[in-house]
């Protein structure tokens, strides 16, 4: 059993995640973006922690729109600095409203869904590469779990986990039915 389907079981905080988001599709926009902000947030802290302050966060953060944190200020930056709701480390928040300028660029291209479409399938290093091409803040491990949660890469769940997201179609598992194998 992979180690997060060992800690989610039963617990309070992870296993509603863990059980029906983790390593499912996402395709709207926003659900995408804020899964992104989501693993910026968690870099250096326990993923319990932005658990607990999701909700918390989605109202600070205006529902992890695209369009309104493009436009976020540097004065609006400061106010969620002192937000006792978000997880406040400026360099994470400059980074988050950097990706929503870059997410409403990728648009004329289908999207932030399509763009990461058009990229797969590819291995761990590559797609960390390109990530931090693209975007900010986004290192390996946020790269890697952000792609894991969503199915892009193989191992959110462990072989014999029962947990409803663990027997969805990925992403992942298609490309290896189509003979992709490079995965690290």
């Amino acid at each position: 059993m992979s180690s997060y389907c060992a800690v989610a079981r039963d617990h309070p905080v992870h296993q509603a995640y863990h059980d029906h988001e983790y390593g499912v599709a996402i395709r709207e926009e926003r659900l995408l973006f804020e899964r992104l902000c989501l693993e910026i947030f968690q870099a250096g802290l326990s993923w319990e922690l932005v658990l607990k302050r999701r909700a918390g966060m989605n109202v600070a953060l205006d529902q992890f729109d695209v369009d309104t944190i493009a436009a976020y200020t540097p004065e609006r930056i400061e106010a969620l600095m002192q937000d006792a709701r978000v997880i406040r480390n400026r360099l994470k928040l400059q980074a988050i409203v950097h990706n929503a300028r870059v997410i409403q660029t990728v648009r004329a291209e289908g999207g932030f869904a399509a763009w990461i479409d058009r990229h797969h399938p590819r291995g761990k290093p590559a797609w960390v590469k390109l990530f931090k091409q693209t975007f900010r803040f986004t290192g390996g491990e946020i790269v890697g779990e952000f792609l894991l949660s969503l199915g892009y890469l193989p191992g959110a769940h462990a072989a014999d986990c029962s947990a409803p997201a663990a027997s969805v179609p990925t992403a992942w598992r298609a490309a290896e039915q189509a003979g992709f194998s490079d995965w690290r």
